[in-house]
């Protein structure tokens, strides 16, 4: 059965697609999901939240065993060393899945994707929590890194689905629920392990990954894969080279990079500052430090909107001088006063997140069909960014102190702002430099003055009508007197023939009587 529409969404429209009624050939995909270019599903609130809450869950894979490692260290009986792989070898499968999995989404239909990743990943939890096996337990913690890339195949997915005037608002729900899932994770496995062992984090992992299994069966919409003709070699070697060919891409990179390595630069250097001299802070106190988080995850709808009414160039510049002044009051007051560390704890999570979300729509704009290609690149510069703030932030706190770590944060905010007001927001695609287009940074005033610029060649293109009509109408009046004229000659020349005619036949009847008259007489 084919449709005449085209594409992973419904902007696309094209040649005809199939129209599957089954995922992987045997499992039926519920009617109201089901592909229909005529009744597209609506992707509502609903839709978005199961999309945040399957990211929380699912990148939650990736955090459960960090509170964990002294209870692997007495499980498994080995030392603190040993076990020490474990966040590393799940982290390093997780960059793995992004290079090579999640572009995967621009090549096939993302519904079966998503699905069959969630339950390889809710499995390979079933072999974390029963194996007694160190080496075991390290590659399937490398094989659930590799699978838990779902959250990075629904970031493209939502841009598609949402509308182009809430796109800012659906981006940041999946992105909360991704930080979420970083920051529950931790808190929960912690909790847990305090009371039973830690065998029982991973039966409650698999618990939750079942529930967000059923909830993507049940309400994930299908579409057709995109670039059908494509190979998945050939979506690895765009991939690449939209890193050096795409200008706001790269600028995307350059910002990622420093900000996330100032995002965990502060989270990593945290522990030792409140736990030191003047704090002395116990560890359950510092935990509580992540409840600051998820207040300023809680503001992702507020954020979205924001960032939905402005250009994206203006919420990332916005966001990266907010992000420099927190930058600022950590470097100056932190180690003095508890506000520095809890003002910077909330600015970071908000305007890091703001910052995210502005650079994903801007980047989602560029190839609507390559968004998981697109995705990808952004993610590994992210990861790329939290290597290089744990490693060099870790080692200058070490070496110089909180105030030397802080401040190096601070320049990597100002690196960001230098490459920010390197390009402008309008300036055409492929340019590097420079702010041809303008700097107009609320939407409403760009569209007014598309609408403006619209309306001026529409009013040309009528005018220029109405005097081609006018010059037509004199033409056929041109040509109709003509027609005339040569009418009235053409009757003329017709009565001269038509009297010539009569005369002859009249001067032939006067003729014909004379001779009879002769011959009577």
């Amino acid at each position: 059965m084919t449709n005449p529409d085209s594409g992973a969404g419904p902007e696309d429209a094209g040649e005809k697609d199939e129209i599957f009624t089954m995922d992987f050939g045997f499992l039926p995909i519920p009617k109201r999901v089901q592909y229909d270019p005529a009744h597209p599903v609506h992707f509502g609130l609903v839709m978005n939240a199961t999309f945040g809450f399957a990211s929380t869950f699912v990148v939650a894979n990736l955090y459960y065993c960090q509170p964990l490692l002294i209870q692997f260290s007495e499980s498994f009986n080995v030392s603190y060393d040993r076990v020490s792989n474990i966040p590393t070898l799940i982290q390093a499968g997780y960059a793995v899945g992004l290079l090579f999995i999640s572009p995967a989404g621009d090549l096939v239909r993302r519904r079966p994707l998503i699905l069959l990743l969630t339950f390889i990943c809710a499995a390979l939890s079933i072999g974390l929590a029963i194996t007694n096996n160190l080496a075991a337990f390290e590659a399937l913690s490398f094989l659930v890194g590799v699978s838990s890339v779902v959250p990075q195949i629904l970031m493209p997915l939502a841009a598609d689905l949402a509308p182009p005037e809430r796109r800012a608002s659906a981006l940041s729900i999946v992105l909360s629920g991704l930080l979420l899932g970083v920051l529950i994770a931790r808190v929960l496995a912690g909790i847990v392990a305090q009371f039973v062992t830690w065998r029982v984090v991973y039966y409650l992992a698999i618990g939750l990954q079942a529930v967000v299994l059923a909830l993507m069966y049940f309400i994930l919409p299908d579409y057709p894969a995109r670039n059908k003709g494509v190979t998945y070699w050939g979506i690895l070697y765009s991939m690449g080279k939209f890193v050096f060919t795409e200008p706001m891409l790269v600028q995307a990179v350059l910002i990622n990079i420093p900000s996330m390595a100032c995002f965990t630069n502060y989270w990593v250097t945290l522990t030792f500052l409140l736990g030191g001299p003047p704090y002395h802070y116990s560890t359950l106190a510092i935990g509580l430090f992540g409840c600051i988080g998820i207040v300023g995850v809680c503001m992702a709808p507020l954020i979205g909107r924001l960032i939905d009414r402005l250009v994206p160039w203006s919420a990332i510049i916005m966001a990266a001088s907010g992000l420099l002044v927190v930058q600022a009051i950590e470097t100056g007051i932190a180690g003095v006063s508890i506000a520095g560390p809890v003002i910077t704890a909330f600015g970071l999570d908000v305007l890091r997140q703001m910052q995210q979300v502005s650079i994903t729509t801007a980047v989602f704009g560029l190839e609507p069909n390559a968004r998981s290609r697109l995705n990808a690149v952004l993610i590994l510069s992210l990861f790329i960014g939290q290597v290089m703030g744990t490693s060099v932030g870790s080692e200058v706190f070490n070496k110089f102190g909180w105030r030397p770590a802080a401040a190096l944060s601070l320049a990597w905010t100002g690196f960001t702002i230098f490459i920010i007001l390197a390009r402008g927001p309008h300036v055409p695609r492929y340019t590097w430099f420079g702010y041809e287009g303008g700097i107009e940074l609320r939407k409403s005033r760009l569209g007014e003055r598309e609408r403006k610029q619209q309306g001026d060649v529409e009013k040309a293109g009528t005018s220029e009508k109405s005097d081609a009509a006018a010059q037509e109408q004199v033409d056929r009046d041109v040509r109709d007197s003509a027609d005339i004229k040569e009418k009235e000659e053409r009757d003329g020349r017709e009565d001269m023939r038509d009297e010539k005619r009569d005369m002859e036949q009249n001067g032939a009847g006067l003729e014909k009587d004379a001779v009879q008259e002769t011959r009577r007489d």
